[in-house]
């Protein structure tokens, strides 16, 4: 191993100690085999966000969990979410809640979203609308998700700010589609996370450009 890459295994293993990843599962909630459980195991420090009826999705209420969550940490915070979850976790992060002002925001340095689920289809949990997002995010869609074709995937990032990923055909990346243990997420959740770390600096940036655009 190289000194450069020695280096950067070191500033995964010191980002991932000093950041909490938060879950944000989808319709149904990600069973033991999911790859958002998988993740959790391999965190050192992993929250999930759970819903009181998993089975019926609601924009506002979905989204208010996400923030109590994120109240309840301390420190940066890297969140990875699924299907509603990704839906969920924008609008937490880009709607205030009624009657009380934003607080989390500056903690969260990242956002790992996977199979976002097409708003369109989930028009009864709520209005959702894409702001730009002002943390680093990264949307990874699929060519085969039925929940959302790619290119309205494609356009929810730019939407959001987020840099984009083409999976392939991969279905809704999930059980399912055979995406349990899943090393390029965890992947993805040290690159976010290492933007937190004070060992970051410019060459990181640009290998991350270049790789994600």
């Amino acid at each position: 191993m190289s000194e450069r890459s020695a280096a950067h295994a070191w500033g995964a293993a010191s980002s991932l100690s000093s950041v909490t990843l938060v879950t944000v599962p989808g319709l149904y909630g990600s069973e033991d085999a999911h790859w958002q459980t998988w993740l959790e195991r391999e965190m050192p420090f992993a929250r999930r966000v759970e819903q009181r009826d998993w089975d019926a999705p609601h924009l506002d209420t979905w989204s208010d969990a996400v923030r109590d969550v994120l109240a309840s940490v301390e420190g940066p915070v890297v969140l990875a979410a699924h299907s509603f979850g990704c839906l969920a976790t924008a609008h937490a992060l880009s709607h205030a809640r009624v009657g009380a002002a934003p607080s989390h925001g500056a903690r969260v340095k990242g956002v790992l979203f996977v199979a976002p689920a097409s708003p369109a289809k989930f028009r009864f949990a709520g209005a959702f609308s894409a702001r730009r997002l002002d943390t680093l995010s990264l949307v990874v869609g699929s060519e085969t998700d039925p929940w959302m074709p790619l290119d309205e995937a494609r356009t929810l990032a730019q939407r959001w700010n987020s840099a984009f990923v083409n999976l392939g055909k991969a279905g809704h990346i999930n059980t399912a589609s055979g995406f349990g243990p899943w090393p390029l997420a965890r992947h993805f959740v040290e690159t976010l996370a290492r933007r937190a770390a004070p060992e970051y600096d410019e060459e990181d940036a640009e290998v991350e450009r270049r790789a994600y655009g």
